[in-house]
């Protein structure tokens, strides 16, 4: 009589579904000097909504997001506020970012105008940091993002890598 085979061992492939949006209101960025890596630039974070079918609260007028922009144009972003859930939960989110594209349109987006999100790169990797209870699943999950860049806002859609 044989043994039955051992199942192969193959890791899942990763898929994505929507979690969230996240909408930020951004005050008047904070010009920090050079550093040799880049410009640094500081950029307030006044408060904001985050809706979607997994989460639905509030951004408190809290946290910033730290900026390293290269001689290139492209920006390293690190950004650290909170989440407060319908419920009144609070959630540490750190988003760590890349934004690129030609000059030009960079350059446009600097001076606050509307450019389409199609003609830049804007994604990110996003944690967030949940106590125990109902939200625990944010913090046992990874999270992509992407992203769009207002003239006093910024989208971030969250996707649950699964």
């Amino acid at each position: 009589m044989s043994t039955p085979a051992a199942p192969a061992l193959v890791p899942p492939t990763p898929s994505l579904s929507f979690a969230f949006r996240i909408e930020v209101s951004v005050g008047t960025p904070i010009e920090g000097g050079t550093l040799p890596a880049g410009r640094r630039r500081i950029i307030p974070i006044l408060g904001g909504k985050a809706e979607g079918p997994r989460f639905a609260g509030e951004v408190p007028a809290f946290g910033a997001d730290w900026q390293i922009i290269e001689a290139d144009g492209l920006i390293r972003l690190t950004a650290r506020y909170a989440l407060r859930h319908a419920d009144g939960t609070l959630i540490g989110v750190t988003n760590r970012a890349l934004r690129a594209g030609p000059p030009e349109v960079l350059a446009r987006l600097a001076r606050g105008k509307k450019v389409d999100p199609g003609l830049y790169y804007f994604r990110g990797h996003i944690g967030f940091e949940a106590p125990t209870g109902p939200h625990r699943w944010l913090s046992e999950r990874l999270f992509v993002c992407s992203a769009a860049r207002g003239a006093e806002r910024v989208l971030i859609d969250v996707y649950a890598l699964n």
